[in-house]
């Protein structure tokens, strides 16, 4: 049976001038734009599911 070649090594960023392929995320312009990007719609989806909870429980009244 084969082995499986693992490498405990990941890391989760990754350097402009480091030369490694065991990482998650690629430190430059896409991925920051991409990090905003996903933390506004969650801001947003949040807000909303407030906004939506404290209209249903005032309009219950």
């Amino acid at each position: 049976m084969d082995k499986k070649e693992t490498d405990k090594t990941t890391e989760f960023v990754k350097e402009a001038h480091e030369n490694k392929r065991s990482y998650i995320f690629q430190k430059n312009s896409i991925t920051k734009i991409a990090v905003i990007i996903i933390v506004v719609f969650l801001i947003i989806i949040i807000i909303g599911l407030v906004v939506s909870g404290t209209s249903f429980f005032d309009s219950s009244l």
